[in-house]
């Protein structure tokens, strides 16, 4: 279980593709503290289970499901990734429930400046998903906690403020991109629940 705050940047050392998946190595410092052998870590918002631990960074097995259903498939050596620990009993909550399931890609749409360091984000996401976002709802892109400041017929627009910007990918990405796409866990129970009842 994560919150979506970004910890730290990580960076692409190499990606190795093989027959059942691919293998990822991410150099970073921060998140390797206090990381163990098989302590899971989110990168780009995927949880991902660390294999190996080295003095500058990780690497993570991605399997064929991990490759299909998220962007870390599309990773080449020099990316930047987003970090996070999983959430400990002793931490602040400071964004929203994350599990790292990604439920699928969308597309960077926009990436807007407002001024003042602030940003507009504009992200199309798969048809299936927009059931399940609501205005000042909680999204996750790419692992990061957002709040969804608007959402119209698959669209959707969140506000980055400076700090998100200057501390994760976002600064990166382009117009095209694909982004990892995670929906509030509550809306999913829901929705999953409205379902049976309205089946009934």
């Amino acid at each position: 279980m994560f919150t979506g705050i970004v910890e730290e940047l990580g960076k692409v050392e190499a990606f190795d593709r093989h027959k059942s998946g691919a293998r990822l190595l991410v150099g970073c410092a921060r998140v390797l503290s206090d990381m163990t052998l098989g302590a899971s870590i989110a990168v780009n918002g995927v949880c991902l289970t660390a294999v190996d631990i080295r003095e500058d960074g990780f690497s993570a097995e991605l399997s064929p499901e991990t490759l299909e259903r998220s962007n870390l498939g599309e990773l080449q050596p020099g990316a930047r990734v987003n970090l996070e620990r999983p959430l400990s009993l002793q931490t602040r909550l400071s964004g929203h429930m994350v599990q790292g399931h990604v439920d699928g890609t969308g597309t960077l749409e926009a990436l807007r400046a407002l001024g003042d360091g602030n940003w507009e984000l504009v992200v199309r996401v798969p048809r299936e998903l927009d059931r399940l976002l609501v205005y000042k709802g909680s999204i996750t892109i790419d692992g990061i906690s957002l709040t969804i400041a608007a959402v119209d017929d698959g669209v959707v627009k969140v506000a980055i403020i400076p700090h998100t910007y200057e501390v994760t990918n976002l600064s990166s990405r382009k117009t095209g991109d694909r982004v990892n796409v995670e929906c509030d866990v509550i809306a999913k129970h829901v929705a999953r629940l409205m379902e049976n009842i309205s089946s009934k």
